[in-house]
């Protein structure tokens, strides 16, 4: 809608002024829709927000419903170094003195030293197969057992490898032993500086008791005499760790199994066994996690409190309001969520003062903990019935709350449908700025063009005039 620079110029008038001021004047309408799409823009961006933190008041909501919050329990021991503990919900809550005396074990075989880690070691099929020894003793110096049974682990089948001339090094025999997953054996290679530095050493995968190795060879009678080993009978090998289960005392019984960790000799406990040693279980209610969601839900409902506020605002000095001021949509929710949480429930503790939840003046909710602690501690089921339902009854306040917000939030719901009328708008704000801006564009070229001919016409006009009264001065000198 600029003027052209050269209006007026034959005319002598203002013309290109004149045209601003009409392009203007035509305009208006344009202002006055570019003021409402600012103001809907603004309504989309605020309804945005609000959906935010109704989302966050939702999941704090959703968190309290869950009954299964209610049913947590923890362990602690006195002796971390000594044990750590993890309880389920079956917990058995009490105070419980274990003394660990034995850790279970992995068992580990070392082979007779030879020279080359790299030379050939002899042909034919190694079968590993797991068990327990019983009877007989041990040697500590050669690591062997006399008289001692075998008892093979009938849960577990024997595995085998075939030594070929690929890998019948004491490296081949590590590698082809470490390659095979299902033996439940690894192997390494020590170095022990001796005039036979290089011994294979392997180590059953798991611990216990069930867990010692026999090994059977078939084949060259160097292969045999360097891994054949049955605690019973021929051992070529050296024991230098014994497979063992781990030993404990809970409050004075005596409880074994076959890894460090123990589940369930405490109920609903499960222990990892770090060392020998005392400690003191103390099994619990876990109330904190309790606490942290109810804290966490009043904190989503202020803070969406505060979100509302913020988007109702209105500032008396220069007489603006926010986005939302006097919504009755931002209102509607509002009225809803706070009669849900003022009306009592079905259960034995029927209201959130109760556990330490309370409104305030200001329209907040403040949380008082140490009430909420103490009728955890005494009416946990109670506390569960409040906040998640009673079972088979109907639901707590997170429950209702959590569904209460879906009718808002949810396609259709009262905060999306006013979110698609505010886009309807926008729309039709878009499409009517387009057509009246192309209105207002063709009434300023109209006039632009009736300006340029009265220009034209009256620099005609000025021209004869100049003529003329050049042609009667001439006239009146002779």
């Amino acid at each position: 809608m600029s003027s052209v620079s050269s209006l007026g110029v034959g005319s002598n008038l203002d013309l290109s002024g004149l045209l601003d001021k009409l392009a203007a004047a035509e305009s208006q309408p344009l202002v006055a829709l570019q003021k409402q799409q600012v103001s809907y823009t603004a309504k989309l961006s605020a309804y945005g927000t609000l959906q935010n933190a109704l989302s966050s008041f939702q999941a704090a909501a959703s968190k309290l419903a869950d009954a299964s919050l209610f049913q947590g329990v923890k362990a602690a021991s006195s002796a971390a170094d000594v044990l750590s503990a993890t309880a389920a919900a079956t917990g058995a809550a009490g105070s419980y003195s274990i003394e660990v005396t034995q850790l279970a074990q992995a068992q580990s075989l070392a082979a007779a030293g030879v020279l080359d880690a790299t030379a050939a070691v002899g042909l034919g099929t190694v079968t590993i197969d797991f068990g327990s020894i019983t009877g007989g003793t041990l040697d500590p110096a050669t690591g062997k057992y006399s008289g001692a049974a075998f008892s093979t682990d009938a849960s577990r089948t024997a595995q085998s490898i075939v030594i070929d001339s690929s890998n019948n090094s004491l490296e081949g025999l590590r590698d082809a032993i470490n390659q095979n997953a299902t033996l439940g054996v690894t192997a390494s290679i020590i170095n022990d500086g001796g005039a036979s530095p290089y011994r294979l050493v392997l180590n059953s995968t798991e611990t216990g008791a069930a867990s010692s190795m026999r090994i059977a060879v078939t084949g060259d009678a160097s292969l045999q005499g360097l891994l054949s080993h049955d605690p019973s009978a021929t051992q070529s090998l050296q024991q230098t760790a014994a497979a063992s289960n781990a030993a404990l005392k809970v409050n004075g019984i005596a409880v074994t199994a076959p890894t460090n960790t123990i589940k369930e000799a405490v109920q609903g406990v499960t222990m990892t066994l770090a060392k020998p040693g005392l400690s003191t279980l103390t099994v619990s209610r876990d109330s904190a996690s309790v606490e942290s969601a109810v804290s966490a839900f009043v904190n989503a409902y202020n803070s969406l409190q505060a979100t509302a506020t913020q988007l109702t605002k209105y500032d008396v000095a220069k007489k603006t309001g926010a986005a939302l001021v006097g919504d009755s949509t931002l209102r509607g929710i509002q009225t809803s969520i706070r009669s849900a949480l003022n009306t009592p429930q079905d259960g034995a503790i029927k209201v959130l003062s109760s556990v330490g939840v309370s409104f305030q003046k200001d329209g907040t909710i403040a949380f008082d903990a140490s009430k909420l602690k103490s009728s955890f501690a005494s009416n946990r089921d109670d506390v569960e019935a409040l906040f998640a339902g009673p079972t088979g009854g109907s639901a707590g306040y997170g429950t209702q709350l959590a569904a209460l917000v879906d009718t808002f939030i949810s396609s259709g719901g009262k905060l999306s449908s006013a979110t698609a009328g505010v886009n309807t708008t926008l729309k039709s704000l878009d499409t009517r700025y387009a057509a009246t801006e192309v209105s207002v564009q063709a009434k300023v070229a109209r006039y632009r063009a009736q300006f340029t001919q009265l220009d034209m016409m009256m620099a005609k006009m000025n021209s004869t005039t100049s003529y003329l009264t050049q042609q009667f001065d001439s006239m009146n000198r002779r």
